[in-house]
């Protein structure tokens, strides 16, 4: 039984990180699933449904700002894929994992750069890594309206920027990244 595993989130300025781990049914795909850059949000959305209806387990992790700021953002995303696998109902035999670092877990695992392209699996937890952090942004600009999350998800767009600039950070944002530091120092 393997679990492929990703998470989505590293990048932004504002957020949690989300992991994903992804056991899929024992024929081994559901059909149009593939990296999660390469598809629309719409479809991101239906495969998304079809792999929580479809896969054997799905573990999420989520590590939120404060602690991306404390840990940084590697050792932050590591820790949202251990919670992911922690947090699958059932024990996975194998681990395949997007990226070069493998996990503080006692399981068989390998990493695999650019692996949410190469492998079935983990092309799955990227899907369902991605529509969960951009679920929780959504909800996220009910609470900060100002800074439009719903629409850049917390990445580093003009738009972001010059919220930022107007209404200062909010408890969303990582103060440990340098874009934020720098808005700070104005």
């Amino acid at each position: 039984m393997i679990a492929g595993l990703d998470e989505a989130g590293r990048g932004p300025l504002a957020g949690p990180v989300v992991a994903a781990a992804v056991v899929l049914p024992e024929t081994g795909k559901v059909k149009g699933v593939d990296d999660s850059k390469k598809l629309s949000a719409e479809w991101r959305e239906k495969l998304f449904l079809l792999l929580l209806e479809k896969a054997r387990a799905v573990g999420i992790g989520i590590v939120e700002a404060h602690e991306i700021d404390r840990l940084n953002i590697l050792q932050a995303s590591l820790k949202a894929m251990k919670l992911a696998v922690e947090n699958l109902p059932l024990r996975p035999d194998f681990l395949l994992i997007d990226g070069i670092h493998s996990l503080r877990l006692p399981l068989a695992q390998q990493a695999i750069p650019k692996g949410d392209q190469r492998c079935f699996s983990i092309a799955a937890a990227s899907i369902v890594a991605k529509v969960t952090r951009d679920r929780l942004m959504r909800a996220y600009h009910d609470q900060y309206p100002q800074y439009n999350f719903a629409q850049h998800k917390g990445y580093g767009t003009k738009e972001h920027l010059q919220a930022i600039r107007k209404y200062g950070c909010c408890p969303l944002h990582r103060q440990s990244f340098r874009a934020i530091y720098q808005l700070s120092l104005l």
